[in-house]
């Protein structure tokens, strides 16, 4: 579903074959297929294998994309697929990652799946980290994915026959929403091990469609028509649109601007080195907050420490969550949402000795009540200048008063 939803998007199909053929050891063909599910159009992407009855091991697949000739992103993406999945069967069955036998998921068919989707999703700048590499005005949201349709009944599997989830599937969705399926749906399998690796690995949140201008729709088919649903994945892409309420409008205060609704993730740290805490910051604005910051606090026995706080729309939190955990000492963080009034802003300029300097203006009820100099086209200026930031802030200050209405 998800190699289809992504050619039916607009990833070329030579982009999902490439990668393919970079990682297999045999043949493996791509074929597309218009078809209907439930009465409507949606794109399958066969993929063509000759049998085999290899089974494979993580550490053999590792080697593998290892030794591919893909983008590092691709490989790095896959291989985070896999060793999710891989973590998740060994907790399932009770043995080490590296000795998990794959079964079906280690057959080329998968890898195939996993290693297309991954080149397509990058080609598409969805994957995580692109954030990072985007022009920050771009403010890219990454993949919000809904509530993940488990299905019910039973599967019969390597393992014999199994419940529906199966245990590899509960694992790996493990803090990610998901449920039985459309009401009156047959009793059916309808989220793989390998499709849950890579949804929970895609997600930068979960939740309804984000405020988006939708430029394309790729509309993926399964195998099975069954009778009451359409048994298809649909990916939406577009640009994040601004939808809060004007000014005046319902929910907000006349002439208040724009007004959201975030998230502030907070965690008190006592233990850090502090000279870590500048790269925390940075980490944390390029996976996509709106802002961070420290606030020295006393804690009990008279420890002294910092409350770290981030403000995040809530496609980003699961992003941003991670970061967290992993470049702090942290062990938990609280999450509330909060209510967020922004005045509408535009930049301007003032020229200061030959130097131009970006001043923010920030208006109320149509007047421009704050012109802000921005630091780093000061701090440029006074060291081509050569004179002390404090004095070219002053004076570009001045100038900047005359925008104010």
């Amino acid at each position: 579903m998800l190699l289809g939803a992504l050619l039916g998007a607009g990833v070329p199909l030579a982009v999902l074959q490439a990668a393919v053929d970079a990682v297999s050891p045999e043949p493996v063909r791509l074929e597309v297929e218009k078809v209907r599910r439930g009465g409507f159009a949606a794109v399958r992407c066969h993929v063509v294998v000759a049998d085999s009855t290899t089974h494979r091991t993580w550490r053999d697949v590792r080697t593998l994309l290892g030794a591919a000739d893909l983008a590092p992103a691709v490989r790095d993406l896959a291989l985070a697929v896999f060793a999710r999945l891989a973590a998740a069967e060994g907790a399932v069955h009770g043995h080490p990652a590296d000795e998990v036998h794959f079964h079906e998921v280690g057959a080329l068919d998968a890898i195939a799946d996993v290693v297309g989707v991954c080149a397509g999703v990058v080609h598409l700048g969805l994957h995580p980290g692109a954030a990072a590499a985007a022009q920050p005005a771009a403010q890219p949201g990454g993949l919000t994915v809904s509530p993940v349709a488990v299905g019910s009944g039973t599967v019969r599997s390597a393992h014999g026959v199994l419940a529906v989830p199966p245990p590899a599937v509960v694992e790996l969705l493990r803090g990610a929403p998901s449920y039985a399926g459309p009401a009156g749906a047959p009793a059916q399998e309808l989220c793989t091990p390998t499709g849950a690796a890579l949804l929970t690995t895609l997600a930068a949140g979960w939740g309804p469609q984000p405020a988006l201008r939708v430029c394309a729709v790729g509309v993926g088919a399964g195998g099975r028509d069954p009778a009451g649903h359409a048994n298809v994945l649909r990916l939406l892409l577009g640009d994040p649109v601004d939808v809060a309420p004007r000014a005046g409008g319902p929910g907000g205060a006349p002439g208040a601007g724009d007004t959201t609704t975030e998230v502030v993730l907070e965690t008190n740290v006592d233990d850090l080195d502090p000279r870590v805490w500048p790269g925390v910051l940075d980490a944390l604005l390029a996976a996509g907050a709106a802002d961070a910051w420290l606030t020295p606090v006393l804690m009990k026995k008279g420890r002294p420490a910092h409350t770290l706080s981030v403000l995040v729309v809530p496609a980003r939190v699961a992003a941003v969550r991670d970061v967290v955990l992993r470049e702090t000492s942290a062990i938990g963080l609280r999450e509330h949402p909060v209510t967020k009034h922004a005045l509408p802003r535009t930049l301007a300029g003032v020229d200061l000795d030959g130097h131009r300097v970006a001043v923010k203006l920030s208006t109320l009820d149509g007047r421009v009540v704050t012109a802000q100099p921005e630091w780093d086209d000061v701090a440029r200026a006074a060291t081509a200048l050569g004179l002390p930031a404090r004095t070219v802030l002053a004076r570009a200050a001045a100038l900047a008063r005359d925008l104010l209405d």
